[in-house]
């Protein structure tokens, strides 16, 4: 199956859930605040302390990244990226955007849906819960899918990237067929071959997913 395909299941997917329940986290396809922000505290440990950087939000939805980022005093370039026009534009409206991604004090916003030119790289790359609805794929055709996002995700981070995925080791009969539930061990064992000898993989908190890090530093 062609991923413009998946793209466009996926993305038709969160543009209802966004038209549903806001720019919130359920809009995203969340339980809550609470476990969201806990996402970003897994996935911005790929990103050393004091530190300017700019980061690629793969899958922005509504750019809560960016408000957590700012919340936290960090000093960095946002750029958000997302397949879902309506998200993109329930983001403008919360964060606006600035064109602007020169290095300075204060972050910087640009946010946009389409394709990523492939000539431009980001330092850091973090993708939350792309990877969790498969819908009506079948298993294999959704790894095909992940491993074809993390080579891109690779070519277009210079200092490391991060994701999650919904862990194989959730409660059974909490588990969805229309959700993927990965091996960690798989998915480590990819990046460490292929990607870095840096790699971390983070499976002590309290959700039914995992965390991968990817370093190149």
């Amino acid at each position: 199956m062609k991923h413009e395909k998946i793209l466009e299941d996926v993305g038709n997917y969160y543009t209802e859930k966004v038209k549903t329940f806001g720019a919130t986290p359920k809009g995203v396809d969340w339980n809550s605040e609470e476990s969201q922000q806990l996402r970003f505290e897994q996935l911005s440990k790929v990103i050393p302390d004091d530190e300017y950087f700019s980061i690629l939000d793969y899958g922005c939805g509504y750019g809560s990244l960016y408000g957590w980022l700012a919340e936290k005093g960090k000093s960095f370039a946002y750029i958000g990226y997302d397949i879902s026009e309506e998200m993109i534009s329930e983001a403008k409206k919360r964060y606006g955007n600035g064109i602007s991604i020169s290095i300075n004090d204060s972050p910087q916003i640009h946010l946009f849906q389409g394709k990523i030119p492939p000539s431009v790289t980001f330092e850091y790359i973090v993708a939350s819960g792309i990877f969790n609805v498969k819908l009506d794929k079948t298993d294999k055709e959704w790894k095909a899918y992940i491993t074809s996002t993390l080579r891109k995700m690779n070519k277009l981070s210079d200092k490391g990237f991060a994701f999650n995925i919904l862990t194989k080791y959730s409660d059974k009969e909490f588990m969805k067929d229309n959700l993927y539930y990965a091996d960690p061990a798989y998915w480590f064992n990819f990046c460490k071959k292929n990607f870095s000898k840096h790699v971390a993989l983070l499976h002590d908190y309290p959700l039914y997913e995992f965390t991968i890090l990817v370093k190149k530093y």
